[in-house]
C-alpha cells in the first residue's frame, strides 16, 4: 500500500467513445472481487444534467445498476455547471466514499472536470465591478499598457500570455485585485490535492472514428431528435453547449436536413475526440493503456496496483515541476 492510509483515487480519461464507463465498471467488479468497495464519480460535464441521456451518451441503466454511480442527473438543464461548483461537489463525494471505506473512480472526458477533482486547482472568484473598470480601461488606454501593468505585478503570467490577448491579462488582473496574489499562483499544477493514479485509454484513429460514427447512429435511432425536442424549453445557456444540442435545434428550425445534423454531429465529435487527446496527452502522470487489447482491466488493475504501492510517487514528484500553461484563462 502506497504511503497514504487509503487506496488512490482511480480516474479514467480519454477520448468520447473509448470505453470509459465499461473500463469503469470492470476495475470496480475486479476489486470487488478481492473484497473491496468501489464506486463511480461521474466527471463528464454533461452528465451532471437531468434527461440529457442520449446526446450525453449517459450510462445506461444497467450500467447504473451494475456499479453505484454519483453526480449523474444531479441538475436541471436550465440550472449552469460550473467547474469550481463541480469541484466541491466531487470532493465532498470523494471524501464521503473514502470516509466510509469504498474507494472512488472518477470517469470522464471533461479534462478539466477530471483534473479539478483532484488536482491542485483553484478557481478565483469575479467582481462585476473590477472587471468592468479593466474592461473601460482597456478600450481608452488599449490592452498594450494593461499588459504592461501586467508584466510589472506578474511577470510568470505575463510570460506565458498573447499581449494581444485582452481578454486573459483582464483576467489576470482582476484575479491579481481580488486576491492580492500573482494570477500564476492560482495557475493548475500536475500536482495530486488527493492521492490518484489516471488511467487514460488510447485508440487508433480510425477505430476512434468507427467507434463515434456508430455512436452518433445510435444515438439517432435511440430518439435523440425527441430528446432535444422534449427538453428544448429547459435548456440554460450552459447545457445547450453539450454538442449535438444545437445540431439538433437547427433541424428542428429548419435549417439544414436530419441527415446533415447527424454527420457534422459526428464530425465535430471527432474534432472533440482529437482535442481530448491533445489535452490529457500532455499530463505526464497518465498511464495509457491500449482500449482494444484483450487484457485491459488486467492490465488496469496491475497500474492500481502499483501506484498503491507507491511506485508511480517518483513520476508524480517529477510532474509537479511543471505547471500547465495552456489553461491560463480556465477561469475567464
Amino acid at each position: 500500500m502506497c504511503a497514504t492510509d487509503r487506496p488512490r483515487v482511480v480516474s479514467i480519461v480519454g477520448p468520447t467513445a473509448s470505453g470509459k464507463t465499461g473500463l469503469g465498471i470492470a476495475i470496480a467488479r475486479a476489486l470487488a472481487e478481492r473484497g473491496e468497495r468501489a464506486e463511480i464519480v461521474n466527471a463528464d460535464a454533461y452528465q451532471m444534467y437531468r434527461g440529457m441521456d442520449i446526446g450525453t451518451a449517459k450510462p445506461s441503466p444497467e450500467e447504473l445498476a451494475a456499479v453505484p454511480h454519483h453526480l449523474i442527473d444531479i441538475v436541471d438543464p436550465d440550472d449552469a455547471m460550473s467547474v469550481a461548483r463541480f469541484q466541491t461537489l466531487a470532493r465532498d463525494c470523494i471524501a464521503d466514499l473514502q470516509s466510509r471505506g469504498i474507494r472512488p473512480i472518477l470517469v470522464g472526458g471533461s479534462g478539466l472536470y477530471a483534473r479539478a477533482a483532484i488536482d491542485d486547482i483553484s478557481f478565483p472568484g469575479t467582481d462585476p465591478d473590477v472587471r468592468a473598470q479593466l474592461e473601460h480601461r482597456a478600450e481608452t488606454e488599449g490592452p498594450g499598457i494593461l499588459f504592461e501593468e501586467l508584466r510589472a505585478k506578474d511577470p510568470v503570467a505575463a510570460s506565458r500570455m498573447d499581449p494581444r490577448n485582452p481578454r486573459r491579462t483582464i483576467r489576470a488582473l482582476e484575479v491579481i485585485a481580488i486576491t492580492g496574489r500573482p494570477y500564476s499562483a492560482s495557475l493548475p499544477r500536475y500536482r495530486y490535492v488527493i492521492p490518484s493514479v489516471q488511467i487514460g485509454l488510447d485508440l487508433p484513429r480510425e477505430e476512434l472514428d468507427r467507434r463515434i460514427d456508430l455512436r452518433t447512429a445510435r444515438m439517432r435511432e435511440d430518439g435523440f431528435v425527441d430528446e432535444v425536442r422534449r427538453l428544448r424549453p429547459r435548456l440554460g445557456a450552459t447545457a445547450s453547449r453539450a454538442l449535438g444540442y444545437q445540431q439538433v435545434i437547427d433541424y428542428l428550425d429548419g435549417l439544414w436536413s436530419e441527415n446533415e445534423a447527424f454527420a457534422d454531429i459526428a464530425q465535430k465529435t471527432k474534432r472533440l475526440a482529437r482535442k481530448q487527446m491533445g489535452w490529457f496527452g500532455r499530463d505526464p502522470r497518465i498511464h495509457w493503456l491500449r482500449a482494444q487489447n484483450p487484457n485491459l482491466v488486467s492490465n488496469a488493475m496491475a497500474v492500481v496496483d502499483h501506484a498503491d504501492a507507491g511506485d508511480y510517487d517518483a513520476i508524480d514528484a517529477q510532474a509537479d515541476a511543471y505547471t500547465q500553461h495552456h489553461l491560463g484563462d480556465i477561469a475567464a
